[in-house]
């Protein structure tokens, strides 16, 4: 019998998906995910994420130099002044070089690619399914209110059917570890979607990507991060993205 609610399964989550839980544990987690639709998502989350991580993540190899240092330290010879001098140093050189790779990582702006992969990997599964929207309506005033206690932020919700982008509705979804918010938006007969999710970081202008074929416009405004993904053509999308950030 599956004795594992919701809170017990998400602990278990990323062992799972690491396959590092014991067989029993194992199968519990595999039985309530077949049945609950949340952790399901939640588990198809940290699964893209993984995936992300691993195509994009920068790696650095060490200097030659730094190797041949290493190297001579732990060489079975007797030490030279200058051999012993490497071998108490070069772990320093090591974690030096670690923690510049890693500011480096952080500076580029490469570092938030995986939000936008983890953004088109979302929008496609709403178009796959029956999960492009929990709320349906052209209504601000009914979309706007429906997000109210299920998250801990609020996201402006703007009509802009008079422009050409219909509001149809929207949802709650998961990137970067938070859930976010995604309203879906119509242009003829393609989605736009509109993920919306708090930041603490500063303003950032909008900037525009093409990613497996989407198209993608993100921006930072008042600690909030907006990323758009869709199949519309890339000018008509940045018309969109320009709508947005006047109208909030």
């Amino acid at each position: 019998m599956n004795e594992l609610d919701c809170t017990a399964c998400q602990t278990q989550l990323h062992g799972y998906l690491d396959q590092e839980l014991d067989p029993a544990m194992a199968a519990n987690v595999t039985a309530h995910l077949a049945l609950c639709t949340a952790c399901k998502h939640l588990y198809a989350e940290a699964k893209v994420l993984k995936i992300s991580v691993k195509r994009h993540a920068p790696y650095y190899s060490a200097p030659e130099s730094l190797v041949a240092s290493v190297l001579a330290a732990v060489a079975p010879a007797s030490p030279s002044p200058l051999e012993r001098w490497r071998k108490w140093f070069a772990p320093a050189f090591s974690a030096t070089a670690l923690a510049l790779a890693l500011v480096l990582y952080v500076a580029t702006p490469g570092s938030e690619q995986p939000l936008m992969d983890e953004a088109v990997s979302s929008h496609v599964r709403s178009l796959m399914g029956a999960h492009l929207n929990d709320v349906v309506s052209s209504d601000r005033h009914t979309v706007k209110p429906w997000f109210t206690g299920k998250l801990d932020f609020s996201p402006p919700v703007v009509d802009y059917s008079a422009q050409g982008f219909p509001l149809l509705g929207g949802r709650l979804d998961y990137l970067q570890h938070q859930t976010t918010a995604a309203l879906s938006y119509g242009r003829a007969k393609h989605i736009i979607n509109v993920f919306i999710l708090p930041t603490p970081d500063a303003d950032k202008p909008s900037q525009s990507q093409t990613i497996r074929g989407f198209n993608v416009v993100s921006w930072q405004a008042g600690h909030m991060r907006f990323v758009l993904v869709s199949d519309v053509e890339k000018g008509e999308l940045e018309t969109f993205g320009k709508l947005l950030r006047d109208g909030v």
